[in-house]
């Protein structure tokens, strides 16, 4: 299903959109500070794609004046999450490509999905995490409300996650 803000579609990835994803996440920029690497081809983009962004909980970024791809969105429930999370509880995360950087995407993206999240999933709590080294992202989790938890942990199933502390933030759903 897709879903609309102001300026973007969030729509289910298809494996059409391989070369797409591999044009924004071969960038040696942009999934380091997200925790995964670079892709290396159109092949593994397309296997991400079915393994990994696929599901029902992941959501292509899209111009809705363009249609092109500019990023990705979504959330792990319990047992999928990096974060020690209960069942009503959900972790997010997105990314954006390097020319989109600064423009608000991610935080209207994320509006939507904390909406999402809350209203549609019914979860409690919404966790997300940073690398200290990536304040921006720590930002757009402020910006929609996201509070510090003061706790800064190791990730190593993310990708450069065994060197780099990530910091974790939470927004509590409002009764």
């Amino acid at each position: 299903m897709t879903h609309e803000t102001k300026r973007l579609l969030l729509r289910p990835w298809q494996e059409d959109d391989a070369e797409e994803l591999y044009a924004l996440a071969s960038d040696p920029e942009v999934g380091p500070r997200a925790g995964w690497a670079p892709h290396q081809s159109v092949d593994e983009s397309r296997e991400i794609i079915r393994t990994i962004l696929g599901g029902d909980t992941m959501w292509a970024i899209v111009f809705k004046e363009t249609g092109m791809i500019v990023g990705s969105i979504g959330y792990l429930p319990h047992g999928a999450s990096n974060i020690p999370i209960s069942e009503h509880e959900a972790e997010v995360g997105y990314w954006v490509a390097r020319p989109h950087w600064n423009q608000g995407i991610c935080t209207e993206a994320l509006r939507w999905l904390i909406d999402y999240c809350f209203n549609t999933m019914h979860f409690t709590i919404l966790w997300s995490d940073f690398f200290v080294d990536n304040p921006a992202s720590g930002r757009v989790m402020e910006k929609c409300g996201f509070i510090d938890t003061g706790t800064e942990t190791i990730c190593p199933n993310l990708y450069g996650g065994k060197d780099r502390k990530v910091r974790v933030k939470k927004l509590e759903r409002n009764i």
